[in-house]
């Protein structure tokens, strides 16, 4: 990047740098993005398929879940990289439809390229897509249909559909009955449902069928001393953010002991302060110490001598769910314990759970808080399951919260892709042709199923248009049987939300990566060179001057 001034260039961008602009920026920034949604296509839908990620340190991780294969990637490219921002917003709005929202992204961008080849100008393209996506929103909530939190039946055709072509596929029943009963026990008055008060423990060894749901909390310590009662029945629990030792001195201080009976004195005094400690928690009528931090051992005698049951080092999320599953409130000195900040349980016992002590605190009075305790054959399985129920979790709660849900199997996109078709047609302008574009790009859902399931993708697009044409709003692609079927009927439904997230996050970004038309990458550190344009071909395809996709690609 040079000016000329009087024959004289001057350099304005640093050396080394490299700018990419208009055609070329933006067919690189697309090409990149293209190449993220089709990594993760074949996992879409019940017969998607699997990846094995594989990082530097030679850890494994084999998973279905589109955000998670995102972020195991080692992404370099800029235009990639907010791809993955896509799988990650629909992640934490919604938990689900991570591959359907960069699938959606990824198409809609590769649908811009024909338009931009007929000189329609990106700006154009831009205000033509956020017109379709917030007509989209408009056509789901005509679509979407109620669905209250009592209805356990619905609500367990959601988690079953958020579950389905993921690893948990076999033992589906155990594990919606389990995810349903969960948030149904967390979710509050308000109708509002935080999955973070299910706190989920993954255990190798027993199989998938040996997960169970725990009403309380399961926390995974032993006590601290093995002379402690393993069972306390009726037990008043003390939760306590404070080490149970002696007082160090704040500021530093030099202690100088001459005779071995100060020594002494000196012990005796140490002994005697976490006596007076132990006495105050044995005076509040505790019956469970559990402690964030630290208990000292001569603490760890005392307090076995009273007969009290401590845990120590439990994690800070552990004791927000202890202190709304018991009642009690966490304390965070010494001197504030006091018996009416105690929660009660009915019981808090340790037990062995493939070889490891747990405690588990149960028959709360009012169990806000609950655990799962997920069994499998392997580590690679548990993981696999435990990201199946995450997402289970996560879309019944939401579908709590919003009280809407929609058919799936590629039945909105279809009925979205024919409305947005009549819409485009009431358009004037340019921008009518990036609403057809918007129209085409949604029907890559119901394609992708029919592909991923060795159907053909145009006779299957076919069949489901024509059954939309004649009214059939909730009919998708059913995969098993290889024909269009109503999804409500087969109990293949999701959350409106998870569709409505997909959609709106997939145009942003694609608007973002095509008003792109000028790149300037620095030059990389360490004075390197960069590559050549022919090692960038040979690297990535060319992907816009910016060190290209990694191999795995």
């Amino acid at each position: 990047m040079s000016a000329n001034l009087g024959g004289q260039p001057i350099f304005i961008l640093k050396e080394g740098s490299q700018r990419t602009r208009g055609r070329d920026a933006q067919g690189g920034n697309i090409a990149a993005a293209k190449a993220v949604a089709n990594a993760v296509r074949t996992t879409l839908g019940p017969k998607g398929m699997d990846k094995m990620l594989v990082d530097t340190i030679g850890d494994v991780v084999i998973t279905n879940d589109g955000v998670t294969i995102l972020k195991e990637m080692d992404i370099e490219h800029p235009a990639a990289k907010m791809m993955v921002e896509v799988a990650k917003t629909q992640d934490d709005e919604v938990g689900d439809g991570t591959t359907t929202a960069v699938v959606i992204a990824g198409e809609l961008l590769k649908r811009s390229e024909d338009l931009l080849e007929q000189d329609v100008h990106p700006t154009v393209i831009a205000h033509g897509y956020r017109m379709a996506a917030e007509k989209s929103q408009e056509i789901l909530d005509d679509l979407s249909i109620e669905v209250k939190s009592d209805n356990i039946e619905m609500l367990r055709k959601i988690a079953d559909t958020a579950m389905t072509g993921k690893g948990a596929e076999a033992s589906k029943e155990k594990l919606t009955e389990l995810v349903v009963r969960a948030i149904t026990m967390i979710a509050d008055e308000d109708g509002t449902v935080d999955t973070d008060f299910v706190k989920i423990e993954k255990k190798v060894g027993g199989s998938i069928e040996d997960s169970e749901i725990v009403e309380g909390v399961v926390i995974d310590k032993e006590r601290v001393h093995p002379a402690m009662p393993k069972v306390v029945r009726d037990a008043k629990i003390l939760l306590l953010n404070a080490a149970v030792e002696f007082k160090k001195t704040e500021v530093d201080a030099e202690i100088s002991i001459t005779s071995p009976d100060q020594l002494q004195m000196f012990l005796d005094e140490e002994e005697r302060m976490i006596k007076a400690i132990v006495e105050k928690i044995v005076a509040s009528g505790a019956t469970v110490l559990i402690c964030q931090k630290g208990i000292d051992d001569i603490a760890q005698h005392y307090l076995a001598k009273a007969g009290i049951l401590a845990i120590r080092r439990v994690k800070k999320s552990d004791l927000t769910k202890l202190s709304r599953a018991t009642g009690a409130t966490v304390i965070s000195s010494i001197d504030a314990i006091d018996a009416d900040e105690l929660g009660s349980a009915g019981l808090v016992d340790e037990k062995k759970v493939s070889g490891e002590e747990m405690i588990f605190v149960t028959e709360c009075v009012n169990p806000k808080a609950v655990t799962l305790i997920v069994r499998g054959g392997t580590e690679h399985v548990v993981d696999e399951l435990d990201r199946a129920i995450e997402d289970a979790l996560r879309v019944v709660a939401v579908a709590i919260e919003d009280g809407k849900f929609v058919a799936g199997g590629g039945a909105p996109e279809v009925e979205l892709s024919l409305r947005l078709r009549e819409f485009a047609a009431t358009q004037g302008g340019r921008a009518q042709l990036a609403i057809e574009a918007f129209a085409a790009a949604l029907e890559i859902i119901p394609r992708t199923l029919a592909e991923n399931a060795g159907l053909d993708p145009i006779d299957m697009l076919v069949a489901l248009r024509s059954e939309h044409e004649a009214g059939n709003k909730t009919v998708g692609l059913d995969v098993f049987e290889g024909k269009p079927a109503d999804m409500l009927a087969t109990g293949v439904v999701e959350p409106m939300r998870v569709k409505t997230q997909a959609i709106a996050s997939a145009a942003e970004s694609a608007v973002m990566i095509l008003r792109i038309d000028d790149v300037i990458a620095a030059s990389k550190m360490g004075g390197g060179d960069m590559p050549s344009p022919e090692e960038m071909a040979a690297m990535g395809g060319g992907m816009g001057g910016m060190g290209g996709m990694p191999p795995m690609m």
